[in-house]
Order: C-alpha cells, then structure tokens, then sequence
C-alpha cells in the first residue's frame, strides 16, 4: 500500500538554540570592560560593544547538549514506534492481498478486512500527526527557555560590562569579521555552565 508506511523520516531534529540577536545595555556612558580571558591583548576597538560565538556556545553549553541528546533519542524511539507499526500495517495489507487472490474471502468479509486496514491507516496517520505535534511544540518550548536563560544571563553579566550591544555570531552570519578581542564567548559559556551546574543542585537538595 503507497501510505502504509508512514514514519517521521520528515523530522528533523530542529537546532534547539534561538539566536538572541541584539541585546541592549541600558548603561551607555561607560566604557568597554570585558573579559581578557584568551584574547589578544592591547587595547581593544573603540565602542561598547560585543559578542557571542553561537555556534562555540552550542557545542560547549552542558545544558543545551544535554537537552539535544534527550530530544534525539525521542526522535529516534517516535520513528522506531512509526515503524513498526507501518511495518504491521504492510504485513497485514501483504496477507489480505494473498488472501484474497486466493479466494479466501467472501465479499463481505473482504469489505470488513479492508475496512480495518483503512482504519489501521488512519490510526497510524493520527499517531504520527500527534508526536510529530507534540515534539515540536515541545521543541519550541524548550528554544523559548534558552532564549530566556541567555537573556537574563546576558542582562546580569552585563550590569558590570556596560556593553551597548552584544552580537550573536555563527557561521554564515551576516557578520564577516569580528575582532577577536570583543569576543565573550567563553565568559558567556562558563557562566551559564556554572549557572545550570547551580539549579542542578539547588533541585537535588529539594
């Protein structure tokens, strides 16, 4: 049967991490005092500003690869169930399909087996339907949270920074180059680090 086998092979697990674009400084009379931590020394460009390397973050962010790994396994067990259950369905069409060249049916029970299949076929649309709903919406949900981490950890980090502007960069960003010196992506990595290393604990003591 041409629907029968119906899996979540159009799903794809969806980057999980929303660039947060622009944020603002509601300090602008302060000069630059970022982190010197790896970077070139001398005096950095004039301007308040800098960025994020998100591409680094995602691959160093303990939380956000944690959470990646969760959602791929869910993914992986979603197909695995679709499977399986489009491989009943093709089996089940395949034996009433012998079946019925064979003249093993009588009309009215030809009917009533090709009903079931149909509402096999039905059941295993409305299931792949819902988890692929399900899983997205999650998804979103989840992109909204670290949306909301970095935000908030940028706006604490930044009350003794006073940058105007703090860039997201990834690669083929509209951003071509950018100066090595504004870069905070390691500061921004150890402290959400250590700020999710914080809730882990404060939950376990509960």
């Amino acid at each position: 049967m041409k629907n029968a086998a119906l899996v979540l092979s159009s799903l794809a697990l969806i980057g999980v991490l929303i660039l947060f674009g622009l944020h603002f400084s509601s300090n602008k009379n302060t000069n630059v005092k970022g982190s010197t931590a790896g970077i070139p020394s001398g005096p950095a460009p004039a301007g308040r500003v800098a960025y994020v390397d998100v591409d680094t973050l995602e691959a160093h962010y303990e939380y956000l690869k944690t959470k990646k790994d969760e959602f791929s396994k869910r993914q992986s067990a979603m197909e695995a169930e679709l499977q399986r259950s489009a491989q009943q369905l093709q089996n089940n069409a395949a034996a009433f399909q012998q079946k019925a060249q064979s003249g093993g049916f009588s009309q009215s029970e030809g009917e009533a087996q090709q009903k079931k299949l149909l509402q096999m076929q039905q059941s295993l649309e409305t299931r792949r339907q819902a988890l692929t709903e399900q899983f997205l919406k999650e998804q979103d949900a989840f992109n909204k949270e670290i949306h909301d981490r970095l935000d908030k950890f940028l706006e604490d980090y930044n009350k003794d920074k006073h940058y105007d502007f703090i860039f997201s960069k990834t690669q083929g960003s509209n951003i071509m180059y950018a100066d090595k010196r504004l870069d905070i992506t390691q500061d921004v990595i150890k402290g959400m680090n250590e700020l999710s290393a914080g809730q882990t604990d404060t939950t376990s003591k509960k």
